[in-house]
């Protein structure tokens, strides 16, 4: 894909997710305007490239917004607090997750932007009724974070149709692979069982572990957001974002244990402070259809990337 040309803005790019898609972009020869407030987002994850620059502030502030959108062809808008800060603090969910997304889409409006991209989740689907989920199934907002997440989705539908702005929406469904660190608090299961595998600590399981997911690489995830940046066909569209394959916790946990060749101790805890969802799988034959995207990596090859990823993470670092 050759990007030459195109400048991006990328709300929460120092973020895991974010910051790969700066990465990418920079790779397909585009100029990107990082805007993190640092919140989970570390500096060092962003690229040192002549073609980035880097701007400390926060979407819930609109002027900042705005000027770091200056000049950008296309948003994509990826700042979010995360679902276990946003079941502790709904106030501030609100504010960031909804009211710095208004503020990304009345910038862009005001600004001509070409098109926003808004990174929601699978979590507004709850749990489904049907399974494969696609993206014309009921929804349920179990959490502070998912009605968030759902309401951001609603607004770039309502400035599609009222303004005129093109905006896509990609649904993810529980991003891993590399540069997704234990040292936040707030990172996801495959990151935790990485943790304890390497420190021999028990695997902590929610529950009795049967509950199911569908885990997507994270570079597969940045494809499809790409695609639905830069492609026509994706105006005013929602896509799921995953593989399309069911995984147990349970199963998770032995494939991480095997890779680090160690026995599967688990601890199970009570699910407090995230969602009840007992199943998750995604149905991504839209974006198969309509943006020629499906995942190029099983569950199994990128588990064996991340742990390459997290070994020299862990190895010595030049004296």
């Amino acid at each position: 894909m050759d990007l030459r040309g195109t400048k991006f803005l990328v709300t929460g790019g120092a973020g895991f997710v974010g910051s790969r898609l700066v990465a990418r972009l920079v790779q397909y020869g585009a100029e990107v305007h990082v805007l993190d407030d640092l919140f989970t987002g570390k500096r060092e994850n962003v690229p040192e490239h002549p073609a980035v620059r880097f701007t400390v502030g926060s979407v819930v502030d609109p002027e900042v917004v705005e000027a770091s959108m200056a000049g950008a062809d296309i948003v994509i808008h990826a700042a979010a607090r995360n679902i276990v800060v946003s079941t502790r603090d709904p106030r501030e969910d609100f504010q960031t997750n909804i009211g710095g997304t208004l503020n990304v889409l009345l910038a862009a409006k005001k600004l001509n932007v070409g098109r926003v991209v808004y990174t929601s989740s699978s979590s507004i689907y709850g749990n489904p009724r049907h399974l494969p989920v696609d993206e014309e199934d009921g929804y349920g907002t179990l959490s502070p974070y998912a009605a968030s997440k759902f309401a951001g989705e609603n607004y770039c539908v309502a400035f599609y149709e009222s303004y005129g702005l093109s905006t896509a929406v990609v649904r993810y469904s529980n991003i891993y692979g590399p540069g997704q660190s234990p040292d936040n608090p707030y990172c996801g299961v495959v990151a935790k069982f990485f943790d304890a595998a390497s420190k021999g600590e028990p695997f902590k399981i929610h529950g009795d572990g049967e509950q199911t997911r569908d885990f997507t690489y994270v570079d597969d995830a940045v494809e499809a957001t790409i695609l639905a940046a830069v492609l026509s066909k994706a105006e005013g569209r929602i896509y799921n974002v995953g593989t399309g394959r069911e995984v147990t916790i349970n199963y998770l946990a032995r494939c991480v244990a095997e890779l680090f060749a160690i026995p599967l101790v688990v601890e199970h805890i009570d699910r407090r402070d995230i969602d009840n969802i007992r199943r998750r799988v995604m149905n991504i034959e839209r974006i198969r259809r309509e943006l020629r995207w499906v995942p190029a990596t099983t569950l199994e090859e990128g588990l064996r990337k991340t742990k390459e990823w997290f070994d020299l993470q862990l190895a010595p670092k030049p004296q």
